[in-house]
């Protein structure tokens, strides 16, 4: 849907600029554009690369499971279905982590392991089970405590200050996750 939505935004801009007349400008832009876009990719590869290496080695390491451990009294509150040894919790949880650390490339691999995880324990296989539209939810608004890609961003457009994002990123992030989370809960309780 996101990407038919995108396609006619694009669409618009290319009729209107072209009824304006102004097809030098589009052809101009289209250009830049896909040089700046490159350009972006090859300056955020590092930091991406950094932060899922440091995962990596913290999952390795075990600190993974030391940080699941500690959240695991939160994750039982919010999963009451999943079984208190499900593997669904660790990778939850470390898709907590790495979104809290603003990696949400890193946190990815995390998130398909536990829908993985959560769809072996669902018995209708064709419909989501509340704890995956709870992690869905939270996945999506998870609180970020450095939103690093963001800051890599503003560095990268020689932003003044590029860290002065953090709090309002920590704000923003747990104003959604509540909501998110709230609305959730009111959903489930709703549905029994």
């Amino acid at each position: 849907m996101i990407n038919k939505i995108w396609a006619f935004f694009i669409g618009i801009g290319i009729v209107f600029t072209i009824l304006m007349g102004e097809v030098n400008e589009l052809n101009n832009t289209i250009l830049n554009s896909a040089s700046g876009g490159v350009k972006m990719i090859m300056d955020l590869i590092p930091v991406i690369v950094l932060w899922t290496g440091l995962m990596k080695i913290a999952e390795k390491s075990g600190l993974l499971n030391i940080i699941s451990n500690f959240f695991r009294p939160l994750l039982k509150f919010l999963f009451p279905s999943l079984k208190k040894d499900s593997k669904a919790l660790g990778y939850i949880s470390s898709n907590i982590a790495a979104n809290a650390l603003g990696l949400g490339s890193a946190a990815t691999p995390f998130g398909l392991k536990a829908m993985e995880e959560m769809q072996k324990e669902n018995e209708k296989k064709d419909t989501a089970t509340d704890a995956m539209i709870t992690f869905l939810v939270l996945n999506t608004s998870g609180v970020t405590l450095i939103p690093t890609t963001v800051i890599a961003l503003r560095m990268m457009y020689k932003s003044h200050n590029p860290e002065e994002i953090i709090a309002t990123a920590i704000i923003a992030t747990l104003c959604s996750s509540i909501a998110g989370l709230t609305l959730d809960y009111f959903r489930r309780r709703k549905r029994k």
